[in-house]
């Protein structure tokens, strides 16, 4: 089982750009397959990008493709989310999951434990 927790999460003018953390504990995350996944309200959860673990591949959802970006941070056991551009479409409380798909069922949530999941943050996407 590992630890996650999730910040960074706001409220921001569309057009605008935050950094979602993803940070772990109890595990080194680099072993892991890392999604960062959304729910809006009324909706269900989808994914949004995805690492694959030991430097392995990058996946997006069409939604983002070209204005999110998933990345890395081996020293500090972390996976980052930036997102620039953000539209009101992205208000959702988005949740980091670790796991071991090495496809991109990454995106898909029933790849990841019940238990590797945070708590989310609430980004919130208007004027």
């Amino acid at each position: 089982q590992v630890q996650l927790v999730e910040s960074g999460g706001d409220l921001v003018q569309p057009g605008g750009s935050l950094r979602l953390s993803c940070t772990a504990s109890g595990r080194t995350l680099d072993y892991y397959t890392v999604g960062w996944f959304r729910q809006a309200p009324g909706e269900q959860r989808e994914g949004v990008s995805c690492i694959l673990g030991r430097g392995g591949r990058l996946y997006y959802a069409d939604s983002v493709a070209g204005r999110f970006s998933i990345s890395r941070d081996n020293d500090n056991n972390a996976v980052y989310l930036q997102m620039d551009n953000l539209r009101p479409q992205d208000t959702a409380v988005y949740y980091c999951a670790a796991g071991g798909a090495t496809t991109n069922n990454c995106l898909l949530e029933r790849y990841y434990p019940k238990d590797n999941w945070g708590k989310g943050t609430l980004v919130t996407v208007s004027s």
